[in-house]
């Protein structure tokens, strides 16, 4: 089983090509234990008033990427994933808002996560799902040491680049929605800084593979890694 990085990306007529590796993924798991339509936990986390349009949203995109049974948990902002919601299905879905709400909201319940995942569970994260995957997460902030490093706008509601551990699921940094809102900017800053050693910076509609043998990037855009050197910085990318 693998762990799928999307770096965001949402309109209403997308077809989820990216979505059905993983949910092919949850197929499987499932039919070990009978199931034939695999149940798919989706964790979302916002303001209540944002709710009903982010669950239908999420839902008719899970169903029109491949059969499935969504199962959506929606977590108010400043409360916490029940342990509960993490029993009985067939793959972890993290999805996308603000980064800093998701990681305060799942921290709980880390551990049984890396364990869940550890065990095969299929885990694909979404944006700020995505970014908290990471064992050292870039949850925001848009200047370093006050210099601005990307658009403020993308700052995550915080000031300063701000790295904590996360789900530790990869050993590396995650950044998203890179192309589109410039942040690749922010994990070049981040490396150069020093607070984190590298990483990659996901195109929406963009889904990095981390599983057994070489990673592997499909959709439409571009995986940029970022890596340290002795000269600075090197920016590359990994595929599609």
């Amino acid at each position: 089983m693998s762990i799928h990085l999307v770096g965001g990306g949402r309109t209403d007529g997308y077809p989820g090509d990216i979505y059905r590796p993983f949910i092919e993924e949850c197929r499987a798991r499932g039919a070990a234990v009978g199931r034939a339509v695999p149940r798919v936990r989706v964790v979302l986390v916002g303001e209540p008033a944002d709710a009903p349009a982010l669950v239908e949203a999420w839902d008719g995109q899970l169903r029109r990427a491949a059969e499935c049974e969504p199962v959506i948990t929606w977590v108010d902002e400043g409360t916490e994933l029940a342990s509960a919601e993490l029993s009985d299905v067939d793959g972890l879905l993290v999805g996308g808002g603000l980064t800093p709400a998701y990681l305060e909201a799942v921290r709980p319940r880390i551990d049984e996560i890396r364990l869940l995942v550890a065990d095969g569970l299929p885990y694909l994260g979404f944006s700020a799902g995505a970014a908290i995957a990471a064992d050292t997460a870039v949850v925001g902030g848009w200047r370093i040491d006050g210099i601005p490093v990307c658009a403020e706008e993308t700052g995550e509601d915080l000031d300063e680049v701000t790295v904590v551990e996360g789900l530790g699921l990869v050993d590396l940094a995650v950044d998203v929605h890179a192309a589109q809102w410039g942040t690749l900017s922010r994990l070049i800053a981040a490396t150069e800084a020093g607070l984190v050693d590298g990483g990659v910076a996901i195109d929406e509609f963009t889904v990095l593979v981390v599983g057994e043998g070489a990673l592997r990037v499909e959709g439409r855009g571009s995986v940029w890694r970022v890596s340290s050197h002795d000269d600075g910085v090197l920016v590359g990318t990994l595929g599609p």
